[in-house]
């Protein structure tokens, strides 16, 4: 196993056992993050992202498999399966990560998924006539940024 590969695997197995601290010493300070849901965000969005997703999440699980890696960039594929808390709805997200390397941290990590397909499971039927709407993927993105601002705001 790499050195990156390693690095990879620290960082689900602590997403898993939701530690946010330890998932955050895998992150370069100059790191860059970004969702299709959160859109880019820096070190310390990224942590208050991790930490707050965690907090909410009280029956996440996560799986992850076909790590890889090389000297300058990585990947994986994660499933985060979970209720979402503003439906109660049962989400099982799958997604592709891309990584890039810095003195041995995570300096870029983006993570791919199908928004639209998320958005129906996690609101349902509005999900399946709007979510694929720029409008309602927006407004998601927005509020999204609003929950992640107020949460670092109280921490």
């Amino acid at each position: 196993m790499s050195q990156h590969d390693a690095l990879i695997e620290k960082f689900y197995h602590a997403f898993s056992s939701k530690d946010y601290k330890r998932m955050t010493e895998c992150y370069h300070k100059e790191l860059v993050f970004q969702d299709p849901v959160f859109g880019p965000l820096n070190y310390e969005e990224t942590c208050a992202m991790w930490k707050m997703l965690i907090k909410a999440g009280s029956d996440l699980k996560i799986y992850f498999d076909k790590v890889d890696s090389n000297a300058q960039q990585g990947s994986v594929n994660w499933i985060a399966v979970y209720s979402f808390s503003k439906t109660g709805r049962k989400v099982q997200n799958k997604i592709s990560a891309q990584f890039r390397f810095k003195d041995g941290l995570i300096v870029s990590h983006h993570d791919h998924f199908d928004l639209y397909k998320w958005t129906r499971m996690a609101f349902g039927p509005i999900g399946y006539s709007l979510g694929w709407t720029p409008y309602f993927q927006n407004k998601l993105r927005t509020q999204a940024r609003g929950n992640l601002d107020k949460f670092m705001t109280k921490s």
